[in-house]
């Protein structure tokens, strides 16, 4: 793959979706070089009892800023740190903003704009009519989803996937659902910038957008580049570390 030619500025932030194809089994839709591990990865759980699914996936910027207003203005849940409801119109809009960030990215920040980052469940552990609930508990010990973190645990490394988010580093809350496939993530996390995230902005539409320009280098910081890295891999020294 000729990184240069897929991760345009639109690529990186979620403004395109050239880089991305659509799957039917499972529905999804992912980066064109995902595609292969992802499926490999999936025949992998299968052997071990595991319905892998994918219940989001790529997810473009027009998506991101519909699901950051409606938390912001109150229309969609918002919690806290520690999972518990927020009245997201009681709070000032720097709180409000603070309170988003530690579930959901800001538009063109988000991962899941390159299609190469897929939440996960077990299908096969979920009774049927259940809702999916991505909270720590159930992929914790006692939980229905135990069994699926304790297999990506071992084995998501051998496919080239690992969680991003797999513990409390200040900035997103641990998500044990979410996946990135590492070989790819790590070439759009390389070229994405400050800079580059401040122009996606620029008449975006998003809610409490003085708020967010204010603390934008903070989020940069916080909640780009503030990720675990693969377990293969060095401690992170993601280039472009320094705010533009």
């Amino acid at each position: 793959m000729d990184d240069s030619l897929t991760w345009t500025p639109a690529a990186l932030t979620g403004r395109s979706r050239d880089h991305v194809v659509d799957l039917g089994e499972p529905r999804c839709t992912l980066h064109r070089d995902v595609v292969e591990p992802f499926l490999r990865l999936r025949a992998a759980a299968r052997q071990d009892g595991i319905d892998l699914v994918p219940v989001s996936s790529f997810r473009d910027f027009a998506r991101q800023v519909s699901i950051w207003n409606a938390k912001c203005q109150g229309e969609r849940e918002l919690l806290d740190r520690n999972g518990l409801p927020l009245d997201a119109l009681a709070l000032s809009e720097d709180r409000r903003v603070e309170a988003i960030l530690h579930w959901s990215a800001l538009p063109g920040a988000s991962r899941h704009h390159w299609g190469t980052e897929i939440d996960v469940i077990d299908a096969a552990a979920l009774p049927a009519g259940e809702p999916v609930r991505l909270v720590t508990a159930e992929y914790a010990e006692g939980g229905r989803f135990a069994h699926l973190d304790r297999w990506l645990e071992r084995s998501a490394a051998e496919c080239g996937f690992y969680r991003p988010y797999r513990r409390d580093r200040g900035g997103v809350q641990p998500e044990p659902w979410h996946l990135s496939y590492a070989p790819v993530a790590g070439q759009a996390l390389a070229k994405f910038s400050l800079g580059l995230l401040r122009e996606a902005l620029v008449d975006a539409g998003i809610a409490a957008p003085e708020a967010v320009a204010r603390r934008l280098p903070e989020i940069y910081q916080r909640y780009v580049l503030n990720v675990d890295p693969p377990p293969w891999a060095q401690p992170l020294n993601a280039p472009g570390s320094t705010p533009s």
